[in-house]
């Protein structure tokens, strides 16, 4: 790795830790979001950073729709155990079955929308007025939309035309009560940055992002993982391709590319030949052309 790129890592570092510290310093009682993907989990190890050597002072929150790969829960629990932290998990299939949200059906049900409800439930009931989230600017272009420090107000909404200006590092922490911020650390990182960080500080990550044979159908032009969480037409039957996947979230949702890309080295250099971005592969994203915009208004991540 050339000394440039590790200046510019270590400068993103800085300034997400600085975000992280502003958080603390400001706000009565943060919360991290962990969905045991590669942005979340960085950010467990910025914020590891930011305390050391005290332990990280915010519980981390899981929303689990019932639907997550087992290799997700297995990290997530196995993390969680190993720096000491507080974990807190919503569950949808709890919320489903008091009524709260109700399940889709069809062949293209997902649990992954039915979440927004759970996370506000789990927000409000924590009191919790920051919400630190793992989402990038190049992402996906809602998310491009966002600042540092994203206030949401008393129905947990976002407004993209009324954000507040954050000149010279400056945040404004003013809130009225029941009104919260999702604050977003690592949002100048690439999917690169991320990966290049990870490489260079050695962070574990789960094996799902990494080559492995998996049983797999194709629905949509995207590769799904062969799950009996998903209703299949008859058509759709399953193959076994050597995947990995570049972002993890519900199994309905979350594809995988074919890929032999087993090491951290060769995915590096896989994301710098791709030509199609990381949510490429996430069907949520493809429900409408503002899917994402949406769903962030309704007090999504």
């Amino acid at each position: 790795m050339s000394s440039f790129n590790l200046t510019h890592l270590k400068q993103l570092e800085a300034e997400a830790i600085f975000v992280i510290r502003e958080v603390v310093a400001n706000l009565e009682k943060p919360v991290l979001l962990f969905s045991g993907g590669k942005d979340s989990i960085t950010l467990v190890h910025l914020a590891k950073k930011a305390f050391y050597p005290g332990k990280i002072p915010f519980p981390l929150l899981h929303i689990d729709t019932g639907h997550n790969f087992e290799e997700t829960i297995a990290f997530r629990d196995s993390l969680v155990q190993e720096i000491g932290a507080k974990l807190i998990v919503g569950s949808v299939q709890d919320a489903i079955d008091q009524g709260l949200v109700k399940e889709e059906t069809g062949y293209n049900a997902s649990r992954n929308a039915l979440q927004t409800a759970v996370l506000l439930k789990e927000l409000e009931e924590g009191k919790f007025d920051a919400a630190f989230g793992g989402a990038r600017r190049d992402e996906e272009k809602a998310r491009a939309k966002e600042r540092f420090f994203s206030h949401r107000d008393e129905f947990s909404q976002w407004d993209p035309k009324n954000q507040r200006p954050e000149l010279w590092n400056l945040f404004n922490t003013k809130k009225e009560i029941g009104e919260h911020f999702r604050i977003f650390p690592i949002s100048n990182w690439t999917e690169m940055d991320v990966w290049q960080y990870i490489a260079l500080e050695k962070i574990k990550i789960p094996n799902l992002y990494f080559s492995h044979k998996r049983k797999v159908f194709s629905r949509d032009g995207v590769l799904l993982s062969d799950s009996e969480f998903f209703n299949k037409r008859e058509s759709e039957t399953g193959t076994e391709k050597i995947i990995r996947f570049r972002t993890i979230g519900d199994v309905t949702c979350t594809g995988a590319i074919e890929s032999n890309a087993s090491t951290l080295e060769e995915i590096i250099n896989e994301v710098a030949a791709a030509k199609i971005t990381e949510r490429g592969g996430r069907a949520d994203d493809k429900r409408s052309e503002a899917a994402m915009e949406e769903r962030k208004k309704q007090g999504y991540f």
